[in-house]
């Protein structure tokens, strides 16, 4: 299975702080958000952990792919594009976005050969794939409930980066089946009734919010 997987040689470790400058402020912050979230899921030998944002701009998707690195240093962490409307991780990481979730989902690629491995400690990454002409839908189908049940139990740790709860309805389908929810905040950018909003979209989904990132870039 892993000779299947893809290898990424183009990819520019620079771009990421947690691995291109581990003694830094930065990347100490994220080691202590590692720590805190494993407290918080000490119950849970394995666990889904959904990143999202209260609106866009945040810098989720790299506050994700960090924290993807810093918990890959320790376990195997599975970083997965959820965003199907604007993608990044695959722009983040310098990786080809021709095959992805979206492929697998619609079971025109396999889950194995979908997966990349940047060479990051034990990180993998499954981009989002083709464009999707309707996210919610695909995002909150029986496909996608059964794959997570199957990639919880393949990995310590998957991380899901996903669009606005505020904006998006297949956020709050996610949010429901993952373990956990974290909420990426823009310092500057916070208005209080937005994560009041967001806060109480959570709750009716009943996902578990364990903590949010306040992203001061």
């Amino acid at each position: 299975m892993l000779s299947k997987k893809r290898q990424s040689s183009a990819f520019k470790k620079q771009s990421l702080i947690a691995y291109s400058n581990p003694n830094s402020l930065i990347s100490d912050q994220f080691r202590t958000i590692r720590t805190n979230i494993q407290f918080l899921m000490k119950e849970k030998k394995n666990y889904l952990l959904l990143i999202t944002s209260a609106e866009q701009g945040t810098g989720k998707s790299m506050i994700a792919a960090n924290l993807a690195t810093s918990i890959a240093q320790k376990q195997r962490v599975l970083l997965i594009d959820a965003n199907l409307r604007s993608p990044f991780i695959h722009t983040i990481f310098k990786l080809s976005n021709k095959v992805g979730l979206t492929d697998v989902l619609e079971r025109t690629a396999d889950l194995v050969e979908a997966i990349y491995q940047p060479a990051i400690g034990q990180l993998e990454i499954l981009t989002s794939g083709k464009p999707s002409y309707n996210p919610a839908e695909l995002l909150g189908s029986d496909t996608m409930i059964r794959l997570m049940q199957i990639i919880v139990n393949r990995y310590d740790v998957v991380i899901i980066d996903s669009p606005s709860v505020l904006d998006f309805t297949e956020t709050r389908l996610m949010a429901n089946r993952c373990h956990g929810v974290v909420l990426v905040l823009k310092q500057g950018k916070i208005k209080p009734q937005q994560l009041i909003e967001a806060k109480n979209i959570l709750d009716l989904a009943h996902a578990k919010l364990v903590g949010t990132i306040i992203n001061e870039k």
